[in-house]
């Protein structure tokens, strides 16, 4: 009878060596003191001590076998000391496979498993420690890139204060040269009507075409003509190509002063209305003028206002395309500090196999094959906000249409890097892509914050 005492207690003692509480963390550790009973962590059920770990499953959420694989939902606890602890489902208990680096999940099997969290956990916080040391350079590098953001975006600012202004004077020289224009042509239908009603009333039109080629002349208004004006706006009839000399020019003059209205229209307003030697350069008469010389020289007054104002009309509109353009730049969101704006303007390449990808931020992405088809993947969309960093995804839409149906378009997501590059580019669903860009802006501080995993 004593002797199967003795070896029922050694049996206990034994039994109960063996069943140590395995696979539960140390936050877990105050449900399985050992006490009489037993609470399911659920609060589903009670049982005796002794059932935890015995390889049967009693509690529905499985928290009686942290240590077995005997519950189906249940999960055992790798503590992994040196590296990253984390969850198996209870079902690789002892299944022969290591799966813990700490070899805990194969206490009772016949695998022979090697610690091997302390290697894993070295090569982890060499690269954590890299990541740090390329977190720390991307941050510096950011700050240079706001720098110049604020820089470029005051630059931009002042771009387009300068073209506004441009344009308000343009608009008044539109104004000014548009009257002259409607002066000119109803000087030419003035002198038109007088010719067709006879010479009486003549020399009223006459007086006013006179004063029209002299402004027309004069460049600069300043109610005189000059040699250089001459050079600029008078040429031979028989040689239309080639500029006046100085000496021509002063001759035409009268002897190289500067002529005003009175003396204009005594000498060269005389040699131009005979139109034998010299001309209004660019003029050409109409179909029907005929030879007179005071309708010849209306039309020609007419024809180089109209020119002028074709080329202020083209100025207005060039000035003002940029400022169109200006503006649509300047509305995009850059971030609050305009750390992505240095990206407008620029693009960036990648060959993957038989395609060359570019991105062109905040304009548009491309697919280029070897055989030199383009193909447009996108055009700027927005910012697609993350939960904890509004500027981590870009959207860009409305590519070419797709041969399933709808239209391409591409998702950017950018990262810390010292570098701006294109990284990879993925297809996870037919005409969807997924673009990695890497960029000093990308980097956060809230990743430093975090820092290395505090277990390793």
């Amino acid at each position: 009878m004593r002797f199967h005492v003795i070896v029922a207690a050694v049996f206990w003692f034994g039994f109960v060596d063996s069943r140590k509480i395995r696979g539960i963390s140390s936050s877990y550790k105050r449900f399985y003191r050992e006490r009489k009973s037993f609470l399911c962590v659920d609060g589903s059920k009670i049982i005796p001590f002794e059932q935890v770990n015995d390889d049967y499953c009693d509690c529905e959420d499985g928290s009686d076998e942290p240590g077995t694989s005997a519950c189906p939902h249940g999960r055992f606890y790798c503590t992994n000391l040196g590296f990253r602890p984390h969850y198996i489902p209870s079902s690789r208990v002892n299944d022969g496979i290591c799966d813990c680096c700490d070899a805990s999940d194969e206490y009772n099997s016949h695998a022979h498993c090697q610690n091997t969290c302390w290697n894993l956990g070295q090569r982890e916080r060499a690269y954590v420690e890299g990541q740090m040391r390329t977190l720390d350079e991307g941050l510096q590098l950011k700050q240079q890139l706001i720098e110049e953001g604020v820089l470029l975006w005051r630059e931009k600012q002042a771009q387009l204060r300068e073209l506004q202004q441009v344009a308000e004077d343009l608009q008044i020289k539109l104004e000014e040269h548009r009257r002259k224009k409607h002066e000119a042509d109803r000087l030419k239908e003035q002198t038109l009507k007088a010719l067709e009603a006879g010479d009486s009333s003549l020399f009223k039109c006459q007086n006013s075409t006179v004063t029209s080629t002299f402004q027309l002349l004069d460049s600069n208004k300043d109610g005189s003509v000059t040699v250089d004006e001459v050079q600029a706006k008078v040429a031979l009839v028989h040689d239309e190509q080639r500029v006046l000399s100085e000496e021509e020019a002063v001759a035409l003059l009268g002897g190289g002063y500067p002529m005003d209205l009175t003396k204009f229209q005594h000498t060269l307003w005389d040699i131009l209305t005979k139109g034998d030697s010299v001309k209004i350069k660019d003029a050409h008469g109409a179909p029907g003028v005929g030879e007179d010389p005071h309708l010849k020289a209306a039309d020609r007054a007419a024809e180089w206002e109209a020119t002028d104002l074709k080329k202020v009309e083209e100025a207005y509109e060039t000035v003002n395309m940029e400022i169109s353009d200006l503006w649509k730049k300047l509305s995009i969101d850059y971030g609050p500090d305009w750390e992505f704006l240095f990206l407008n303007s620029q693009c960036y390449e990648l060959k993957v196999y038989e395609y060359t990808y570019t991105l062109c931020p905040f304009n548009q992405v491309t697919q280029k094959s070897t055989a030199g088809t383009e193909v447009s993947l996108g055009r700027w969309g927005m910012w697609a906000a993350a939960p904890k960093n509004q500027y981590s995804h870009m959207v860009y839409e409305n590519g070419e249409p797709c041969w399933q149906g709808g239209s391409r378009s591409t998702t950017v997501t950018l990262t810390c890097g010292t570098e701006t590059a294109l990284r990879s580019v993925k297809e996870p669903s037919k005409c969807q892509y997924v673009l990695d860009f890497q960029t000093p802006v990308a980097c956060q501080p809230a990743l430093k914050q975090r820092g290395v995993h505090s277990e390793l």
